[in-house]
């Protein structure tokens, strides 16, 4: 019997100490800014495709475009960031972040590129056979980009025992499509220092 008894207190015992070791998660505000591991975050992307869209649009190529074109806002297409980062990124996010802060700032049009452009293709291509001749959106008639919008994502580790310094840097630079003139190229520089 008592040895029953000691094998139960164990036992209870054990699962009061595995439960005091589980995980709690809690939310928090997306906007939030927490850094835990040093790489590259929700954050970093944020902030990143904000202040470069920013120093975009104050860059010259806007006025002379809209006072060549009459007042006309450019249409952009944002294409291909690459990762060359030594993380895995999302930069799928990151350009979504800067589509996004185009928008907000309505200062020029966006087009959508990508895998998400040729879904829309295959949908009219659908239409055609599947929707009413007076519903059903034609080809031919999409908003044709004026400038594009290309980078890349880059990382360098300095580290030591246990500190490192992770160094980012985001290149983007932006091309007229007619001209394949170049004509913003900026970048983002980003570094933390972490330590174990």
């Amino acid at each position: 019997m008592k040895y029953f008894s000691a094998l139960s207190t164990a036992f209870v015992l054990t699962i009061f100490m595995g439960l005091s070791c589980a995980r709690k998660v809690t939310r928090i505000d997306p906007g939030e800014q927490i850094d835990l591991s040093g790489r590259w975050n929700n954050t970093d992307s944020r902030l990143t495709a904000e202040e470069m869209t920013k120093t975009i649009l104050a860059a010259n190529w806007l006025t002379d475009h809209m006072s060549a074109k009459g007042g006309q806002k450019p249409v952009v297409i944002v294409g291909f960031v690459a990762n060359k980062s030594s993380e895995h990124i999302e930069a799928e996010t990151f350009v979504k972040d800067v589509e996004q802060s185009f928008i907000q700032k309505g200062r020029v049009r966006l087009v959508q590129g990508g895998k998400k452009r040729e879904e829309l293709r295959a949908e009219k291509a659908d239409q055609q056979t599947n929707a009413s001749a007076s519903s059903m959106k034609k080809f031919g008639l999409e908003q044709g980009a004026d400038f594009i919008l290309q980078g890349s994502i880059n990382s360098i580790i300095d580290s030591q025992k246990r500190k490192k310094v992770v160094y980012y840097q985001v290149n983007l630079e932006l091309t007229n499509i007619q001209t394949n003139e170049v004509v913003w190229i900026g970048d983002k520089k980003i570094a933390k220092y972490v330590t174990n």
